[in-house]
């Protein structure tokens, strides 16, 4: 995947940093409470702010509000969760670059188009030296788990967590609580709502 992000995109104790909104930060909280519940990963002391700052600086996004107390409470290890203490900047930058490098793939090798994008160009490599711009400025999406993802932005949450192979993109969990309770094995939450990505651009696929 190259330095797709770097050509494309150019915040002590661990807990919740001041001025989390306070449902965000109570989302968060549940989600990490409830994935320690269950038993079935391993999760060290949650990021410390010296660390969020480290990350969103290195990586060039801020994490959502919910997201953000997740990782706080404490931090999940194993081969599929992403390690922002100590993983490997490039691999953590080729999960970041995953969601736009896949739309990516799909433009070039399936015939994909966004319809904002204007009209698409017949040479395959000409579509996708037009759809990279357009990808610049598309929302960030978070890795969470595997191919699990939530928007970055520092003020939002409960959004629901996108599952995203290409452009084959959908819901994982009405919110992160309940996205704990459905990948790793416990009862599902109830809502009283219908999943809805509120994100741009990345809602058009679900």
């Amino acid at each position: 995947m190259g330095n797709f992000l770097d050509r494309f995109r150019k915040a002590d104790r661990g807990g919740p940093a001041p001025g989390l909104n306070p449902d965000g930060a109570a989302l968060g909280a549940a989600a990490a409470r409830r994935l320690r519940e269950l038993g079935h990963v391993e999760i060290q002391r949650g990021l410390t702010e010296e660390e969020f700052a480290r990350v969103e600086n290195t990586f060039g996004f801020q994490f959502a509000d919910d997201h953000r107390s997740f990782l706080a409470a404490g931090l999940p290890t194993g081969d599929s969760w992403p390690d922002w203490r100590r993983g490997d900047t490039s691999a953590l930058r080729d999960r970041l670059e995953w969601p736009a490098y896949g739309v990516l793939f799909d433009v070039e090798h399936n015939g994909y188009w966004h319809e904002s994008w204007g009209e698409r160009p017949s040479n395959r490599r000409e579509a996708v030296a037009t759809a990279e711009p357009h990808l610049r400025r598309v929302p960030q999406m978070v890795p969470v788990f595997s191919h699990r993802f939530l928007p970055s932005g520092r003020g939002s949450y409960g959004h629901p967590v996108l599952s995203m192979h290409q452009t084959d993109i959908i819901y994982y969990g009405c919110d992160l609580e309940d996205y704990i309770h459905r990948e790793f094995g416990g009862p599902t939450t109830e809502r009283g709502r219908e999943p809805s990505a509120t994100v741009a651009f990345w809602r058009d696929f679900v």
